[in-house]
Parts: C-alpha cells; structure tokens; sequence
C-alpha cells in the first residue's frame, strides 16, 4: 500500500512538473490540489500551489492560502510579501521582509520595489546600488533600469545624492535619462534624449516583429513626456498637438491617460472650459492612487480647485480645496489662496484677507506670500490702513527696502507723515542695530534722510547718511548733506566734519566772462541784453561801438523773378490780366436765344459783381488792427486742414485741352 501511495504521489508530482513548463497554471493547480487532498503535508505541492496563483494573478486567494497554513508557508516570505505587494500593500509587504535577517537576492529586489513604491527613493536607491555591484546575471539592463528610474526621481525631489553617471543604450535608459534632466529643468537637452529614445523603441520592437499598435501603444508614455518638455518650453501648440493624439490612440494605461489630460486642461487655462472639464474627469478617474505618485495626484488636485475657480464654480472650489488640504496638508498655503481669490471674485474681499491672514500663521515659508496676498485685497477695497497694518505685523520682512517703500507711500496716500517718518526710522535703526545685509541699501539711507531732511528731523536725517557715508565713504554729495544735517541741531560737530570737503578755488583756470555770459542760470534773452551793453574800446567815439563789436549784417540774397519769354517792358501790363476771360470787357458774349437779358458771371455771382473784383475799380481802405494789448486774444478753434488733393479735368478725346 505504502509502495502505490508513492508511486501515485510521483506521478502527481510528474504531471504537475509537465504543467508548470507548459505555462498550463490552471490544470496545475488542479494537480496541485490533488496532491494536498491526499498528502496534506507535502511543502512543495502547496508551494506550486500558492505559485500558480500568483502566475494566474489571484493574489488574494495566495495571500489567503498563505495565511490559512502557517504550517506549510513558513518559508515563503517571498511569495507573501510579492502578493502584498501587487495587492496595493506596500507597508505590509515591508514587515514581512523585514521580518527576515538575511534577505535573499530576490528578497532584495522586492524590496527596493517596494520601497519605490513608498516613494523613499533614497533608501531605494541604496538598495539598487548594493543588488547592481554585488549581483553579475542575464537582468542587470533591467536593474540599470530600474535604478535609472529612481535617480529621476531624486533629480525632481532635488535630492543632494551622489548620482552616478548610468548608460542610455537603450530606449529605457535613454528614456530615464531624459527624466533626470526634466528634474535638473534642463528641458531642451531633455527633448533631445526623448526623440533618441523614440527612435530607439521602434527600431527595438520593429526588430522584434511588434505590430504597429502595440508600438504607438510603448511610444505613447515617451510622446507625452516630450509633450511636457515642449510645454515647459512655452511651445504649447505642439505641446498640445502632441497631447491630443495620443489620447485620441486611447492608451490602456490609466495613468498615462490623466497625466495627458491635466496637461491640457494646464494649457486651456481658463478657455474652453467644457473641454478641460472633461478632460479633468479622467484624470481624476478611480485607482489612479496606485498609478501615480503623490506629486502627480497632488498636481491634479490643485488643478481640478483652479479649474472650478475659473468656472466660477464657488460652492465647488471651497469643497475642493478643503478636500486637498485634508489629503494634502502641505498644500494648504495653496488652497488658502484659492479660497481666497474666489471670496475676493465673490466680492468678499475682507473674509478672502481674514482667511490668508489666519493661514499664514501656520506656514512660516510662505507668511510673507500670503500676507501680501491679502494687503492687495485689502487695497482693492481701498482700506489702506488695514493694508498698513498687516505690512507692519510681517516681523522682520517689515524692513525690507520693498516693503518700507510700500508702508511709505501708503502712510502719505492717507495724509499720515508723521506714520511714514516712523516707518523710515524704524527701518534706519533695525538696520543699524541687527547690520544685516540685503544687498544695496543705498537707496533706502538715501530716501530716508532726504524724507527727514524735508520734514525738519536732521538729526534722523544724519543717522541715514552716516550709514549712506559708511557704505560710500568717497561720497562727497554726502558728505556734504550730512554736514548741512549737523549744522541745523550739532554745528560743532558739522564744522569738524566740513573740513573734509575739498576746497572751493575760483582764482585758478577759471574764466569769469565766460562764466557771466553762460547759460546756467540765465535766459537767453538776458544774455543778449548783457552783451548789448558792453563798454566801448579806448580810443572810439562816443555812442559808437568798437571795433571787436562790429557786426556785418547779413544780408538775405533776393532771387530775381522769372518773367515769360515775350514780356516787353516798353509796354503797361493789361489791369485786366487776374480776371478771367470772361470777365473782361473785351469779351464777346455769345446771345442767349431764351433770355437777352440774362448775363453770364461767375458761378454763384449777379451781373456786374465782377466790378468788385476788379482791381482797378476797388477802393484802398486802411485795415489796420488795434494795437490795444488790453484787447481778448481769439484762438483758431479750427485745426490743422488736410491738405486737397487738386481735381484735374480729363481731356476729351478730339477736343482742345
């Protein structure tokens, strides 16, 4: 009996053995169970058991087997952790490898993919670093892979690591690589390694023989990285372009499909909203949890806040931000501005300045952003004292040159010098005290004590223009203000510090007449009444100019009329040769058959109105203006006329011109 009983449990084992080479998982599985119904205690029949579930990717009913026989699994860590793994448990999957001393070399690798997972990329980093130097088989392309991978994502986290320099030999590689310099924002080179990496994969599986959609399928992930390349790059019409083919190929990564669809609901911005709605639905879709990492799924989520902000959707926005800041906490400055903005849309200007006020106390980073946030809301209901009061709770930001500028103009906008010259003071002693350095404060020293020199406080004037002297100690406008600041409250000390300045000496290369006769201070026409009377030379007459005054006087050259080729100047001009023909007297008037008594005149005129027009016939009169400059000057209400363009007559054919 015990003799058949070995023989059968051989030939189980022998038909489950044939199984498993031909990839038949179901009917070893069936073998398998035969196995265990009949020998309840054979580890290997249950080890080839909980294998064929995960070749047939029933995790769950591994992991169930799994635990439900301590007995039996308690050497397959391996293949327990594995089904944690794919079953979306990474944590425990950590425990149960943890759980073992000494890690195996599949062990190892579980683990730094779980660790991936986890996204603690420097840990797996190390992991990937100690598998690569200690491990020489047939899958180290794939563990250069893998490791280029997590190096791309140290480059976007701005990891400080010690990354080494890894191939691109292959359209993987090539394709990490590119990754990293995306991380680096080294765009351009980035879109260079993409198009190598996109030529690689099709010649790689056009060599293997892949067919056409399954390549456009592998390309896919590659186009839309190089989409976001050229979108950084502000090409967004090719960027878009390229976005939109590839989900009109409708890729079966889910992933990739939202990465696409944020991307351009990024470049729609706040057009075509129907659009990015939709686009938004799928990149929001259910178990995109597993398929991104948190950055990316924390992109989404902001953006899906701003695209209802820009719909004008307000109930929508605050339930959406409210939701990100209880899944995200680390983007509640984010949120809070949102928020902020869409009260401010709202016409709650002062709820949006509470709200950025009140989150701002839990962000020190981003305090000095959001409380500026909330002085232009302030300011755009016009409530510049609020303003001033949050520029003036920023703590040390307070002092900066920008901010004190600001606090300035705000205090003399309301009328308030006396809260302007604070500020300016307060500024002068904080620098003083603390002597920090925020690069040229020049400016700030020298508005300061021009404000104070102004408003009659010399001695805060001259603390501004010893730090201002301190800075540019060769400075001799300074110098010289500093010692008009002493002279008005310490003139001691200004007669101390005056002999600092060079001395003022006009006896040497000096030209006194030259100086007299500029133009500096004096007009033009004070000039030339000072040089019309100048004292005549020795020897002159009296009241007749000298010599060296003596001044051709020049004389305009006069061109000589033209006159017509056979003008006689033995014979009088006709008086009638400005009238015209028809006007003169020596004209025959053709006879009008309907009426003798109408004449002919010029257009618009009556008989005999061209007697005025005569110039022999009109009167001299004296039309001179009053020279009463008491009288009101007219101004031309009329402009500038446009030039007429003159209409020439067109000859007719045949006839005189």
């Amino acid at each position: 009996m015990a003799t058949t009983r070995e023989s059968n449990l051989t030939t189980l084992y022998v038909e489950l053995n044939r199984f498993g080479q031909n990839g038949e998982y179901e009917r070893a599985l069936k073998t398998a169970n035969k196995i265990l119904q009949n020998f309840p205690d054979e580890e290997k029949a249950f080890h080839c058991k909980v294998v064929c579930f995960i070749q047939l990717s029933r995790f769950h009913d591994g992991l169930k087997a799994i635990v439900n026989q301590p007995k039996l699994s308690g050497d397959l860590v391996f293949e327990k952790a594995y089904c944690q793994y794919r079953l979306n448990q990474p944590q425990e999957a950590l425990k149960t490898i943890n759980s073992v001393t000494q890690l195996s070399l599949k062990l190892k690798e579980l683990k730094a993919q779980i660790l991936y997972r986890l996204e603690r990329y420097e840990e797996c980093f190390d992991a990937y670093r100690d598998i690569t130097k200690n491990t020489t088989d047939d899958y180290e392309d794939e563990r250069e892979t893998n490791l280029a991978a997590v190096v791309a994502n140290l480059c976007l986290e701005g990891s400080n690591k010690d990354i080494p320099q890894l191939r691109d030999h292959t359209y993987e590689l090539s394709y990490n690589s590119s990754c990293q310099l995306i991380g680096r924002k080294q765009y351009n080179e980035a879109e260079k390694k993409l198009k190598v990496s996109e030529k690689l994969c099709r010649e790689s599986l056009e060599d293997d023989g892949t067919a056409e959609d399954e390549i456009e399928d592998e390309l896919g992930i590659i186009k839309v990285q190089l989409a976001y390349c050229l979108h950084k790059q502000g090409r967004e019409k090719e960027a878009q372009a390229i976005y939109t083919a590839a989900l009109k190929q409708k890729p079966d990564d889910i992933g990739l499909v939202a990465i696409a669809s944020n991307n351009m609901v990024v470049i729609n911005k706040d057009q075509n909203v129907f659009d990015s709605k939709k686009k938004m639905k799928s990149a929001t879709s259910e178990g995109l949890e597993h398929k991104l990492t948190s950055r990316q799924r924390k992109n989404i989520a902001l953006n899906h806040c701003l695209l209802a902000l820009y719909t004008n959707q307000g109930e929508q926005c605050q339930q959406l931000c409210e939701k990100l800041v209880s899944t995200y906490p680390d983007m509640a400055a984010e949120a809070a501005l949102i928020r902020a903005t869409q009260l401010a849309k709202d016409g709650k200007a002062k709820e949006a300045a509470v709200i950025l006020d009140k989150e701002s106390k839990h962000d020190e980073e981003k305090k000095l952003a959001m409380k500026l946030a909330a002085v232009q809301l302030l300011l755009a209901e016009g409530d510049r004292k609020e303003a001033c009061r949050v520029l003036q709770n920023l703590g040390e930001a307070t002092f900066k040159p920008g901010i004190v500028g600001a606090l300035v103009t705000l205090y003399l906008a309301d009328g308030s010098r006396d809260g302007a010259s604070k500020v300016l003071k307060d500024a002068v002693d904080w620098y003083r005290k603390n002597k920090v350095s925020t690069g040229d404060l020049g400016t700030l020293w020298r508005q300061a004590a021009d404000f104070h020199l102004r408003g009659g406080e010399p001695a805060v004037a001259a603390k501004s223009l010893e730090e201002l002297l301190r800075i540019n100690p060769g400075d001799k406008k300074t110098l010289a203000q500093l010692v008009i600041a002493y002279a008005q409250f310490e003139p001691a000390k200004a007669q101390a510090l005056s002999k600092q300045l060079p001395p003022l000496d006009f006896t040497q290369n000096t030209d006194v007449d030259a100086l007299e006769t500029s133009n500096w201070m004096m007009g033009t026409k004070v000039i030339k009444k000072a040089a019309a009377k100048v004292e005549p030379s020795p020897g002159s007459k009296p009241g007749t100019p000298g010599d060296e005054l003596i001044q051709k006087k020049k004389t305009k050259r006069k061109r000589k009329g033209k006159l017509p080729k056979n003008y006689d100047a033995n014979t009088i001009p006709d008086p009638e040769r400005w009238l015209p023909r028809h006007e003169r007297s020596g004209y025959r008037k053709k006879k009008d058959r309907r009426n003798k008594d109408v004449g002919k005149g010029t257009q618009g005129a009556a008989t005999g109105a061209s007697d005025q027009y005569d110039i022999t016939k009109m009167q001299t009169q004296q039309s001179k203006v009053s020279p009463n400059p008491n009288s009101p000057i007219q101004l031309e209400t009329t402009g500038p006329r446009q030039q007429q363009r003159k209409v020439q007559q067109k000859k007719k054919k045949g006839g005189k011109r």
